[in-house]
Formats: structure tokens, C-alpha cells, sequence
């Protein structure tokens, strides 16, 4: 369960197409590599320089063709509370957004997925992630616990996908259950973008321009469609003059309430962004220095958040209840705002 504080549900919107998640991806997006990552092609080497947390080297079997970068499946690093959860969320997404030559298409999707011992139905909820070109590369950008309860979970998965026919990508909200020998996915949700605005803010212009600040694409779709409050573009751009640092989720892919709770989350509303990695370091990270993160939180309520939770309890704070910490939000930071 987490603590963040009940906001009105939106409105379920169209995904945009993916062309359009990469109008401004190349600028906000070239400085998120962590460890490893693909190797992008010239062409769009800004755009698909994607940070791949704990990613192994590639093979020869992940290596895709000239035509494509080179990616390298998600790895759990040291700190992660039930690794093997985050696993098996990105596994599934890594089946469903991946196919070589001639594997396009739901049938050979619900192949890939009912091979790691998953109901292969699971396929026809993968949404962006299937289509129709020949071939496709996916790159997992981070996985990022949107609940974490006994039995129960959510990850989100942030992702970059390239295909013989373009390059775009989304967050799923994967949702799983205990069970054994494997935790067990219940349902996929991929992230839904509004479509772009006609015109944006200042705010949202700089947010998309500002180097220091990482977004994945579904983030990225996410300022671009206007629906991102101006107290959370204000925060993010009062962060970056003091760190640089990576976004999972903004709006779209992050479960609609507070997870295992009724109470609406602020994100889908727009009113609160989640960072799991800052100036190079991950929040999940025990070698991460604890002054770090705890000076961003204290930074981000310092910005205007009523609601910031991490990996540790901050003492302080203009309320009982401005810092927050549980199982959920021991990889990543919580920025969240009234409105």
C-alpha cells in the first residue's frame, strides 16, 4: 500500500501514435544511459540512447539486424526488494515487444508469451506493444514498483521499442499475483497518452527541452499532451537546476489508485512525477549515498509537494504526513502535488 493521497480519476484517452512520442524525445531522452544500453543506429542515436538499469551485454541472440539497435535484457541489481517480481514483469514485456524476422502478429505473440509459462491470452492486453512490422527490438528503460503488497503487485515497465517500420515505446502497468515456483501476471496495462495539444505552456516547452531531466516516451506523450499540472512542470524544472535525473512515470502507465487502496492516485490526474535515478545514481541502489536522495526529497517538497515518499522515513516537513516511505516506493521517489 502507499501513502499517496486521493486525487480524482481522468479520463481514459486515446495512445497517440508513435511517431509523435519522438517529436522531443531525441532532446529530453539522450541523457538517460545508465550502465549499458543499445546501441542505437546514427540515425537516432539522441532518441534511443534509453538507460538500461542492471541490462547484461547483449548476445548474439539479442542482436538485432543492421537495421536495428542492439538491446540487452533487464537484470535486477543489488537492493531490489523480490527481484525476481521485477523479473517477471519485464520478461513479458521483452516477449511481447521483441520478434525476429516474420514474428509480428497476436498469434506469434501469444507463442512468445505462453513460452515463459504465462497465459498466452495475456498477448491480446499488450496493446502498443504489438504491430505489424516484421521485425522489433525492445529496450526495458527500468522497472519501478507501482505497489508492492503479501501477495500482490504492480511494475511498471518503461520502455523504448524500434521496428523495421519506425521507433516509439510506452510504460505497461503490469500487475501480478504470488504464486509458485514464479510470481504469476494477472493483467497488463499499457500506458494511454493523450493526444497532443495544440499548444503547450512555457513550462511543458522547457520541461521537454531540458537535458538534465529524462523522460521515457509515454512521459514524453505525457507533456505533450498538455495534461500535466504547471505546479509538477514547475517542481521538475526547480529539481533540475540542482540534479539531473530520470522519470518512470508521469500520467500514463501508473495504476489508476493508490494500489491495493480505492483512493485515486495523483498521477493519472497529472499531479505528481516519480524519479528513480539522480545525478547517475539509482534510488534502489544501497551504494547510493543516502544525503542524495534524501536532499532531493527534501528538494522536491521544498518545490511545492505535499506528498513526497523514498526509501527512508525524512523527518520534518510542513505536515504529520509530507514524507512517506514503504515497500513500494523503496526504489524510486514520489513528487506529488494538490493541484
Amino acid at each position: 500500500m502507499s501513502a499517496e493521497n486521493p486525487r480524482p480519476s481522468p479520463q481514459a484517452f486515446q495512445v497517440p501514435r508513435r511517431a509523435l512520442l519522438l517529436g522531443l524525445a531525441g532532446v529530453v531522452l539522450g541523457a538517460c544511459t545508465s550502465r549499458t544500453g543499445p546501441a542505437a543506429p546514427a540515425a537516432s542515436s539522441a532518441a534511443s540512447s534509453g538507460a538500461t538499469p542492471h541490462a547484461s551485454s547483449p548476445t548474439p541472440s539479442q542482436t538485432s539486424s543492421a537495421a536495428l539497435p542492439a538491446t540487452s535484457p533487464w537484470q535486477p541489481g543489488p537492493g531490489e526488494i523480490d527481484p525476481d517480481v521485477k523479473l517477471r514483469a519485464t520478461q513479458l514485456v521483452e516477449a511481447l515487444g521483441a520478434w525476429p524476422p516474420g514474428g509480428q502478429g497476436l498469434a506469434a505473440a501469444r507463442e512468445r508469451v505462453r513460452a515463459l509459462g504465462l497465459d498466452p491470452s495475456l498477448a491480446d492486453q499488450a496493446g502498443p506493444l504489438l504491430g505489424s512490422a516484421p521485425q522489433a527490438v525492445l529496450q526495458v528503460i527500468n522497472a519501478q514498483w507501482g505497489g508492492h503488497l503479501t501477495d500482490s503487485a504492480s511494475v511498471m515497465v518503461p520502455c523504448r521499442q524500434w521496428t523495421t517500420e519506425g521507433s516509439g515505446g510506452t510504460t505497461v502497468d503490469v500487475r501480478l499475483v504470488r504464486a509458485q515456483p514464479r510470481w504469476n501476471v494477472t493483467a497488463l496495462h499499457p500506458a494511454e497518452p493523450a493526444p497532443p495539444a495544440a499548444t503547450l505552456s512555457d513550462a511543458a516547452q522547457r520541461v521537454l527541452a531540458e537535458p538534465r531531466i529524462q523522460l521515457p516516451p509515454a512521459a514524453v506523450a505525457d507533456v505533450r499532451g498538455g495534461g500535466v499540472h504547471e505546479s509538477v512542470l514547475a517542481s521538475m524544472l526547480a529539481l533540475a537546476g540542482r540534479y539531473s535525473y530520470a522519470v518512470t512515470v508521469l500520467r500514463s502507465g501508473h495504476p489508476i489508485d493508490v494500489f491495493g487502496t480505492s483512493r485515486p492516485s495523483d498521477h493519472p490526474p497529472g499531479r505528481a512525477f516519480d524519479v528513480w535515478r539522480i545525478d547517475g545514481h539509482e534510488v534502489v541502489d544501497p551504494a547510493t549515498p543516502h544525503d542524495l536522495v534524501d536532499g532531493f526529497m527534501r528538494a522536491a517538497a521544498a518545490s511545492g509537494s505535499y506528498n513526497v515518499g523514498g526509501p527512508r522515513q525524512l523527518s520534518g516537513g510542513t505536515t504529520p504526513s509530507q514524507f512517506f516511505t514503504d515497500d513500494a516506493h523503496h526504489d524510486h521517489v514520489h513528487v506529488g502535488f494538490r493541484s
